[in-house]
């Protein structure tokens, strides 16, 4: 009987390469679909060098998040991790960094999905689409659905299938199987066609094409449910192979199908690649495919960050209230909080109807970033040293750090480098706040109780004797 248990159990564990699938059926969405337009019209073709940059970049953060957690599982993944190399208010600012950064992702995805949905009503203002996605939404995590992980499931073979989709349909029409041989390849052979902007305009792009790979961190978070935690960092390599692949071979080919001055951040470079009046229907099936996707991809980050709420307010790093569930069963006051968020998104659409695209995109894209910069000095504690790793670490380091300044070269991108330093101000003040709180309220029990709180600083949610200063982890060759 035990060893029957024991199966089912095992039968629910993955396998390394359905975890590379869902981690690349989880990381394309409109940072993809959209994004790329304005990675595209700021650097020009050849953003396809950047974002094979991001890829190696992204690879590092993985690679040390997989690393760890083959050498201690752990559902709290980055955060346990940066609690447990640097101490409490480590593990506070990495998870409010993912929080916010999981907002404001959700806000890049409303207002691309409003850009989409203009496509077919293009007299719509863009916040009454926001409002409305946001609303569905939240409904959608607030009543629950057993059945939404199959849905996802089903949404995610839509993605993968558009890009395939793309794929053909664009190979088929520079053929000339489609459209008489209408479409001719416009392949950039002179310096300055492939770097239009310079240098400048490429290092700006790059931002938007580490955000096209967001979402990592997620897939690290699921490495624990590996069957053997060891093949997370194959399943990490194949993932990133797969995506820099489809990244690098569908922008190539929109790149030369379209004339650069046609690339804008309200149009997907796909729809625009696909038009044709031989398939005057293509674009708005895309189109569609592309709402789907992204609606799905803004839900998941809506499930995320309800869970990150109520776990942060559980551990004493949020107001305890937002742990509380109406009728123990909806997280209503989480999903208010995050409401509000999302309520200051639809109001950006309102009043900037024609950069809030950018700015919300660079300010969530910067927020990832500061979050796997944790996750790669957290490595450093905490995993054993060697030349490999530390070359791996410094070259995410230095990649992520030129993803970041490279945003203060560019009109569109710099205010949203303002916000995120803005929220990381705010996030720095508040765990000083928390920790000042904390370190007072535990100094007065230990005067009333002096052994009641002996080695309680030390510990994990874990499990006991988890230590800070990474022992257990230190014991795994890795």
């Amino acid at each position: 009987m035990k060893q029957t248990s024991g199966s089912a159990e095992n039968d629910k564990k993955l396998k390394w390469w359905q975890l590379s699938l869902l981690g690349i059926a989880g990381t394309i969405g409109t940072g993809y679909f959209l994004g790329s337009g304005l990675a595209i019209s700021m650097g020009g073709p050849a953003v396809l060098l950047v974002y094979l940059l991001a890829a190696a970049g992204t690879y590092a953060v993985f690679d040390a998040l997989a690393r760890m957690t083959a050498a201690q599982p752990e559902q709290g993944s980055f955060r346990s991790y940066a609690k447990q190399a640097f101490g409490s208010w480590a593990g506070f600012g990495s998870g409010w960094l993912y929080w916010f950064s999981e907002l404001l992702i959700m806000g890049s995805q409303l207002t691309a999905l409003s850009i989409f949905s203009r496509f077919w009503f293009p007299g719509v203002p863009m916040w009454i689409f926001a409002a409305g996605y946001a609303v569905v939404a939240l409904g959608i995590v607030f009543f629950g659905n057993k059945g939404f992980d199959r849905v996802e499931n089903v949404l995610a073979v839509i993605k993968v299938a558009a890009i395939l989709m793309f794929l053909v349909i664009a190979a088929a029409l520079l053929a000339g199987w489609i459209g008489g041989g209408k479409f001719t390849p416009k392949v950039p052979m002179s310096y300055k066609a492939f770097f239009p902007s310079g240098g400048i305009g490429l290092w700006s792009a790059f931002i938007f094409a580490f955000y096209a790979y967001g979402g990592i961190e997620v897939l690290g978070i699921m490495s624990y449910r590996l069957q053997k935690p060891e093949e997370a960092p194959k399943a990490g390599k194949v993932m990133l192979l797969g995506l820099a692949s489809v990244y690098i071979l569908s922008i190539g080919l929109a790149v030369i199908m379209v004339p650069l001055s046609a690339f804008n951040p309200k149009e997907s470079p796909f729809v625009l690649a696909l038009r044709s009046d031989h398939l005057a229907f293509v674009p708005h099936l895309f189109n569609g495919v592309l709402i789907i996707a992204g609606f799905s991809t803004m839900t998941a980050s809506l499930y995320a960050i309800t869970s990150m709420m109520i776990t942060l307010a559980q551990e004493g790093d949020a107001p305890k209230v937002f742990s509380k569930k109406w009728k123990d069963k909806y997280p209503f006051l989480a999903l208010c909080l995050i409401a509000g968020g999302l309520t200051g998104t639809v109001i950006m659409a309102l009043l900037l109807p024609g950069k809030v695209y950018e700015y919300i995109t660079t300010a969530a894209g910067l927020m990832i970033l500061y979050n796997w910069a944790f996750i790669l000095l957290s490595s450093a504690k905490l995993l054993k040293p060697s030349i490999l790793s530390g070359v791996k670490r410094w070259s995410g380091l230095v990649l992520i750090l030129a993803a970041v300044s490279g945003t203060l070269f560019h009109k569109l991108s710099r205010p949203g480098f303002y916000i995120s330093l803005l929220i990381v101000a705010l996030i720095a003040l508040s765990d000083w706040i928390v920790q000042h709180y904390r370190s007072k309220h535990e100094a007065a029990g230990k005067e009333q109780h002096p052994d009641a709180h002996k080695g309680s600083f030390h510990t994990l949610p874990g499990g006991p004797g988890f230590r800070i200063k990474g022992i257990r982890l230190r014991k795994n060759k890795i």
